[in-house]
């Protein structure tokens, strides 16, 4: 396994880079704006930005890279980026903030898609579930760095936007200096979403909650950390907690999910989700370290719904179908990551309490778990015996261009 690996060490090392600095960003952010007095609200609707440019530059991004190639696409992209960031730290506006977040969305979304470009084309077929999980480990280990180094600076001052520059500049660094090829542009069919929905509404609509609660967790957990009075290091603490509690238990849902019914799995899944995040409001206002365990389990289950509902989604297509019915899920996780932050800051803003966040979270989890349950009571979704189901994988959300090192996957030979 480390033969296979050791050739995308630099890829790996500039992921993990790269994500330690969104991850710290992306929680600066929502402190700096909670610290200056703007509503929950307000703040909801900026933080959705990032997510709105997430998108659009999914559909845009990959016309830059073959225009002028990979290297010169991300040393624009990472340019970009690192420039946007630095706009923040002159001074706080939510006009101008919400602008800067929509197009840190569009050139963060193009630094995905290089790297992604590039593990999919130096793979071998037989390893790409192998280099898969690692670029999602470094990922998750990546966005759990960046909330530790809160503590690095001030969050009242300006020197964590010039670490977040810092970082996302220094990921161009083993990109620039890597000696894999070009690769091509990637491979993917076109998709319909109505006749995938139709086929699949419970893999569809997981996806579409899991980007409602994961975006909300991102861009609003911190806001809910602060109103509830967590210093900066505690707080570092508990965004951490919660991200690698959702790397690490994915593994084990994803081994339960192989074993049983996913029909069944994916709406007790919810039921859990619900559980946790209303069990966190009895606990915050008790031991810290218990909330913080509480936490841990909590991202265990919201950063498994989404991989779990890919799963099930393809249990019901044949294997060539297996990238556009994955677009199709990324999209739909899409649109509920700009609802999420807006949906979440609502829910604080008409409960007037920090609690109406996990609130919220419990309310979504709970319908879609609803739906699910009586979807499969009423024989309106297809059964998939457990023998016949694909195997689970451990995902998070990116770019289309990921979703090529989908072992599953069989590759087909339409251009994007």
């Amino acid at each position: 396994m480390v033969s296979t690996l050791v050739p995308f060490t630099a890829l790996f090392v500039a992921v993990l880079i790269l994500m330690a600095g969104i991850g710290l960003l992306n929680t600066l952010l929502s402190l700096k704006l909670t610290l200056a007095g703007f509503a929950p609200q307000t703040i909801g609707g900026i933080m959705a930005c990032y997510f709105v440019g997430l998108i659009l530059g999914s559909i845009q991004g990959h016309r830059l890279i073959e225009r002028v190639g990979h290297i010169r696409a991300f040393a624009v992209f990472a340019a970009m980026t690192t420039g946007m960031v630095m706009l923040h730290g002159l001074f706080v506006s939510a006009a101008l903030w919400a602008v800067l977040r929509l197009l840190t969305g569009i050139s963060t979304i193009g630094l995905y898609m290089v790297i992604e470009s590039w593990l999919n084309e130096c793979a071998e077929p037989r390893a790409r579930g192998r280099i898969f999980s690692m670029y999602m480990i470094m990922s998750y280990l990546g966005m759990s760095v960046g909330q530790q180094l809160l503590n690095v600076g001030s969050v009242a001052t300006q020197e964590l936007f010039f670490l977040v520059g810092f970082l996302i500049t220094f990921s161009l660094v083993p990109v620039a200096v890597t000696h894999s090829i070009h690769p091509e542009p990637p491979l993917v069919q076109r998709y319909r979403i109505i006749p995938y929905f139709k086929r699949a509404p419970i893999g569809m609509m997981g996806s579409l909650s899991a980007g409602m609660i994961n975006s909300a967790f991102y861009a609003m957990g911190p806001v809910f950390g602060h109103q509830i009075h967590l210093t900066v290091s505690e707080l570092s603490v508990f965004m951490t907690a919660t991200i690698l509690g959702g790397l690490a238990l994915q593994w084990p849902v994803g081994i339960i999910s192989d074993r049983f019914d996913r029909t069944l799995v994916l709406p007790l899944l919810g039921v859990m989700v619900a559980g946790v995040a209303l069990l966190a409001i009895v606990v915050s206002r008790g031991a810290y370290w218990l909330m913080i365990a509480v936490m841990a389990i909590f991202g265990g289950l919201i950063f498994a719904v989404y991989p779990v509902a890919v799963a099930r989604a393809h249990d019901l297509f044949e294997q060539k179908d297996i990238v556009p019915v994955s677009a199709c899920l990324l999209l739909s996780y899409g649109a509920g990551a700009v609802v999420g932050p807006v949906g979440a800051s609502t829910a604080m803003a008409l409960t007037e309490s920090p609690y109406g966040f996990m609130g919220y979270i419990a309310l979504i989890a709970g319908i879609y778990a609803t739906i699910t349950w009586i979807l499969r009571r009423i024989e309106k979704v297809e059964i998939v015996p457990v023998e016949s189901q694909v195997g689970f994988l451990a995902m998070e959300s990116t770019s289309r261009i990921a979703l090529q090192l989908d072992p599953r996957a069989e590759i087909d030979s339409k251009r994007l």
